[in-house]
């Protein structure tokens, strides 16, 4: 997909996206994430590629002061209209995540369930696009602040893929570029989409992530209503970085 394509597709699924059953495990998910960094009621949390806000919405709920960025104005009305309809306050913010600028520094980021990630067009490097979110990221965190994200596991991708995948020109294993058209099962029905993805191995996602400016403390399995302490397994379609600001 284009960036614009991704943008349409997720106007178009805002209003049923917290009908997936990923979604269903927000208020567990933050609990854990504040488990794993304690930081203090009030702190400001940034959350990129925020969506229809459920993260944002239990920072908030604990009594945390929550920004959410998101490329999508769709995602971002039912985002908003959600917040106020609990009268909870929060900036959502319409920017691209490889590029966006806010006033102040934060106190804990996440970019959770891709959060932007690998949101990419054909031809365009990956690697550069997903290094420039954690740049931003980085340039708006405190010294010794915390970042977790969770992103699609490339071992998954190459545990599923077939040396016919490869002659179709489904998945080139010389670049891990995954091309082709899907069938997806979404709530408000099945909908045909056509995906352009390199997905990456743990390896080099840390190394973006440092690259960025963080050191990394650890790699678990990312699976939605899953997450713990735990080693990633290889068929997880999700892991998680943990990582903070240098």
């Amino acid at each position: 997909m284009t960036q614009q394509s991704w943008r349409d597709f997720f106007d178009g699924h805002a209003e049923h996206y917290e009908q997936n059953p990923f979604a269903a495990f927000a208020d567990q998910e933050v609990q854990f994430l504040l488990n794993l960094y304690p930081v203090p009621t009030g702190s400001r949390i940034l959350d990129v590629g925020c969506g229809t806000g459920r993260h944002a919405r239990e920072f908030a709920r604990r009594g945390y002061r929550v920004t959410g960025v998101d490329l999508s104005p769709g995602m971002l009305r039912v985002a908003r209209e959600k917040a106020a309809a609990e009268n909870l306050h929060i900036e959502f913010v319409e920017a691209d995540a490889t590029n966006f600028l806010l006033d102040g520094m934060f106190d804990y980021a996440v970019c959770l369930c891709e959060g932007g990630l690998g949101l990419i067009q054909r031809g365009e490097d990956a690697a550069a696009h997903d290094s420039a979110i954690f740049q931003r990221i980085a340039a708006h965190l405190k010294p010794n602040a915390p970042f977790v994200l969770t992103c699609l596991n490339g071992y998954n991708l190459i545990r599923q893929m077939k040396d016919e995948h490869i002659a179709e020109g489904r998945f080139d294993p010389a670049t891990m570029v995954a091309f082709y058209t899907d069938e997806w099962e979404l709530p408000e029905g099945t909908r045909q989409v056509t995906v352009y993805e390199r997905l990456f191995i743990p390896p080099e996602v840390t190394r973006m992530v440092s690259e960025a400016g963080f050191t990394v403390d650890n790699v678990y399995g990312g699976t939605a209503g899953a997450w713990a302490q735990r080693p990633l397994s290889l068929d997880e379609v999700e892991m998680m970085v943990i990582a903070r600001k240098l």
